[in-house]
């Protein structure tokens, strides 16, 4: 990140498409494979998103879905190939862990593809389930119960 400073901003999909979505699309449908109509999906409206910013340029983006049981299910993380292993996704996650928090959500569930489990373990989530394939990509579901 050098001298930038980031900044991560907490939009609903209204506001955070222009800048989220050419995002996803270059990490999961360039990068990863996943087909485009698999990308979008009707949880978008409802959820809120976090976008990083340094300067004036979104770097990566993640959301937050409150569902009907009262968990926070947390998705779609995405940062630019030259922006990660900077602490960005991290601190994308923790923004939205607060924005859950806020809420009154204390369980939180993601759908970690496996390649990702120790990110997500270093941030204190544990895998839960079997291992499913998902948009063609391997993943594990993963808890977090906060304190």
């Amino acid at each position: 990140m050098s001298n930038s400073i980031l900044m991560i901003l907490i939009k609903p999909w209204s506001q955070a498409l222009t800048e989220a979505l050419p995002i996803r699309t270059t990490v999961f449908v360039h990068e990863q494979g996943v087909s485009p109509e698999l990308e979008l999906d009707e949880f978008d409206a409802a959820a809120e998103h976090a976008l990083a910013y340094i300067g004036s340029q979104c770097v990566g983006t993640a959301r937050l879905i409150q569902r009907t049981d009262g968990k926070g299910q947390i998705g779609r993380m995405a940062v630019l190939i030259e922006y990660r292993k900077q602490g960005i996704g991290s601190q994308l996650f923790n923004a939205l862990l607060e924005q859950g928090r806020s809420k009154g959500i204390v369980e939180f569930e993601l759908h970690s593809q496996v390649l990702a489990i120790p990110f997500y373990e270093r941030l204190g989530f544990t895998p839960q389930g079997e291992i499913y394939e998902e948009a063609g990509i391997p993943h594990r579901n993963m808890i977090l119960i906060l304190k």
